[in-house]
């Protein structure tokens, strides 16, 4: 039976699809005198089977080697295209995390999206999203892996653009597609000269293959910088960072597995391809530096948002850049960490969050407020999440934290000041969440507001006692890894430092959020530097009028040249033969009377004119020659 069970872990992504399959009956019209919750719970069904299969392969694995599941996709000369399934603690625990969490959200879309019409429509899309995620998560292949991220981009914008009649709404699904497509490009190129340079196609043959095949430094950094793109896209980092915040307009469900394990999806892709990134420095500088920036400058945005999935998705933006420094640094197992620890308090969050979106018809923090007595289990959701995400004794994220500068690493005071400012921020911007949206005075908005139904609460419940557990991960995670050996260079003095200086600022950071208060929109400061701060920060560092002021309009620019060049250059040469050959035909078409005295007539004149022109070229040479003669 175990044998079975692991034979057939390939199958797990496919429940995904069989869901939304089933759906389609409903989705699409066929059914309609029963509504459309039984597609719903199809859904919810095979989602449940496939958790259950993925939980009974985790434990197996555990007592195994690495397996892999080898398909010959395409065998033509050379050429062997295939698509692996690699069965291991690692593929296998991210397997299970996707099925988990999807199996929550969906229970949770079930009170969430009640009243909404197109409820099948909407699992069928989830079930979509789950066999993505689950296929990225067990696959070996880089090209297996960059089709289903293709799919996940697909996803993406149809659960994005769900509510399809709003403008916003349309224009954040368009904008998060073609984002994500820039990254997606960028990184084909690289898979693509990945294989001429004879690397294998498996994500585990990368590390044999970079030991073994030299590249050429411009070669090895141009390499490197194409397959950083497209998680670049995936993650939300910066420059391609805006389109989260963006696709904050589709439903809180799909929100929730969007800013936990579909971005983690990207980040799990770059974890993978990380032996690639140490062919050339420059690629591990790109990683560093873009992880740092959209770390420190996303929760710099999250403070000053209003807009309560606006403040967390930007909170998402931060720990993901923290992943990409460490696999910059090549720390993968702590990128592991951080991935497995940040996805469950982050999916408890927009569960809280979309618990309150649902029940006061609003996401503007400014109008909400009192919500503790009348939503406690949203409340304790919310903290512990929170709590979740922090550097604070026993959450999952102080243990993460306290593995990587425990010695075993080489760190450096550099990283210690980005991960205390990421901690600090956000205890800062989730702290000051938390006093307005649950402390204070009700609002008009929070005074009748009952806590959810049990389809919305059970899942928060159910999450928040797993994020309570998570720090086990890391403990379990250090047992199954080989000791790390000491390095020689490391700092004591950083060591020392590390952990109580990340705990004191997440309790700064607290004492600030609590002491901050958020204005009400009718209350904005008259102080001019505080609003220009405000402003910076709520605008997102006005990157998207700097877009529009560079980017865009550059874009703009060669297409309207390319359109003038082709409105009056190639059309107007094209215009001007087909005018030629009007004329012509126009002129000719007197010479066709149908009449054989006409065609004679016509035959006659031109054979004269052509002898004449003939005998007179003749003339003209016999006169010449006589002239030079008689001289």
């Amino acid at each position: 039976m175990s044998e079975f069970l692991l034979q057939t872990t390939w199958t797990i992504p496919l429940y995904g699809f069989l869901g939304a399959v089933l759906t389609l009956p409903w989705s699409l019209g066929i059914i309609r005198k029963t509504g459309p919750r039984p597609a719903a719970y199809f859904n919810i069904l095979v989602t449940l089977v496939a958790f259950i299969h993925s939980s009974l392969v985790f434990n197996l694995i555990w007592t195994r080697q690495t397996e892999q599941l080898v398909f010959h996709w395409l065998q033509v000369a050379d050429l062997d295209l295939t698509l692996a399934i690699e069965l291991s603690p690692v593929s296998l625990g991210a397997l299970e995390l996707v099925t988990g969490i999807s199996l929550l959200s969906q229970v949770y879309a079930l009170g969430y999206m009640e009243k909404d019409w197109s409820l099948a429509r909407f699992f069928g899309l989830m079930g979509f999203f789950e066999a993505a995620l689950a296929g990225i998560a067990l696959s070996d292949s880089l090209l297996l892996s960059y089709g289903l991220l293709e799919m996940l981009t697909l996803s993406t914008y149809l659960l994005v653009g769900f509510w399809y009649a709003q403008p916003l709404v349309v224009t954040a699904a368009r904008d998060a597609f073609l984002t994500k497509r820039i990254g997606d490009i960028i990184l084909l190129m690289g898979i693509v000269a990945l294989s001429a340079y004879g690397a294998g196609l498996n994500f585990s043959q990368l590390e044999s293959w970079a030991n073994t095949y030299p590249l050429p430094s411009l070669t090895a950094a141009l390499l490197g910088l194409s397959l950083i793109a497209g998680p670049t896209g995936k993650c939300a980092q910066f420059p391609l960072n805006l389109w989260l915040d963006e696709a904050m307009e589709g439903p809180n469900p799909a929100g929730i597995m969007r800013n936990s394990i579909v971005v983690s999806a990207g980040a799990y892709v770059l974890i993978k391809l990380q032996p690639v990134f140490t062919l050339s420095p420059v690629a591990s500088v790109a990683l560093i530096a873009i992880g740092s920036v959209t770390a420190i400058g996303t929760s710099l945005m999250a403070i000053a948002q209003i807009d309560i999935k606006r403040a967390l998705c930007h909170s998402t933006c931060a720990y993901l850049g923290l992943i990409f420094i460490a696999v910059g640094l090549e720390q993968v197992d702590i990128a592991f960490l951080l991935l497995f620890t940040h996805a469950i308090a982050k999916a408890l969050l927009f569960m809280s969050a979309g618990s309150v979106i649902v029940t006061t018809s609003n996401q503007n923090v400014t109008e909400m407020g009192g919500l503790w007595s009348r939503m406690p289990a949203t409340a304790v959701s919310f903290i512990v999440g929170s709590a979740g995400l922090l550097a604070l004794l026993p959450m999952g994220m102080f243990w993460t934290f306290q593995r990587w500068f425990n010695g075993s690493w080489q760190v450096s005071w550099w990283l210690l000041a980005i991960v205390i400012a990421v901690n600090m921020l956000s205890a800062i911007s989730l702290t000051r969440l938390f006093r307005v949206i649950f402390l204070g005075e009700p609002q008009i908005k929070t005074r009748r507001a009952p806590e959810v139904a049990w389809q919305m609460s059970v899942p928060m419940v159910s999450l928040s006692i797993v994020t309570l557990v998570a720090p086990l991960a890391p403990i379990r995670w250090s047992l199954w890894l080989s000791p790390a050996t000491p390095l020689e260079l490391r700092s004591s003095e950083i060591v020392t430092f590390a952990i109580p200086a990340l705990v004191i600022s997440g309790v700064v950071g607290c004492l600030i959020g609590a002491s901050i208060g958020l204005r009400r929109p009718w209350g904005r400061s008259t102080k001019v530097i505080l609003r220009f701060f405000q402003d910076l920060l709520a605008y997102d560092f006005y990157f998207e009028k700097i877009y529009q002021l560079t980017v865009v309009a550059a874009v703009s620019t060669l297409s309207k040249l390319a359109d003038w060049v082709d409105r009056y250059i190639v059309d107007g040469a094209v215009n001007l033969v087909s005018l030629a050959t009007v004329f012509s035909s126009n002129a000719l078409k007197y010479n066709t009377s149908g009449q054989s005295q006409f065609y004679m007539l016509t035959i006659l004149i031109g054979v004269s004119l052509l002898l004449w022109s003939l005998l007179n070229g003749q003339w003209s040479i016999v006169t010449n020659y006589w002239s030079s003669v008689i001289r």
